[in-house]
């Protein structure tokens, strides 16, 4: 499953504005709820739409899903398995590349 995630992970790099808060209280908070959204509509489950919050996140998967499903169709013959390990892996690598494993230190500088 490693080997499917880069590409993925690097059109989240490329394209998507939401990982790069400067707090990484922030970054953790997107990437789990953007990429929890974003499985929940791979998989066919319901999306919590209650809160403006849940409503801002969902609209970052269902572009997320789109761009997914259009650019890498191998995405379209994987199980609901797959497609939540795909997502729980790639979110692994996501929180480690800009949260984790990143080296600005405005992410954890308490004055900022």
């Amino acid at each position: 499953m490693d080997d499917k995630v880069e590409e993925p992970i690097d059109f989240i790099m490329k394209h998507c504005l939401w990982q790069s808060h400067s707090r990484n209280w922030d970054r953790e908070r997107q990437n789990e709820e953007i990429l929890k959204k974003t499985k929940q509509l791979l998989c066919g489950e319901p999306v919590d739409l209650s809160t403006p919050s849940d409503r801002c996140y969902w609209v970052d998967a269902v572009s997320l899903v789109d761009a997914y499903r259009e650019r890498y169709t191998w995405i379209n013959a994987m199980s609901k398995d797959e497609l939540a390990q795909l997502i729980d892996t790639l979110k692994a690598r996501l929180d480690y590349l800009t949260i984790s494993g990143s080296l600005n230190e405005e992410l954890s500088d308490k004055n900022y």
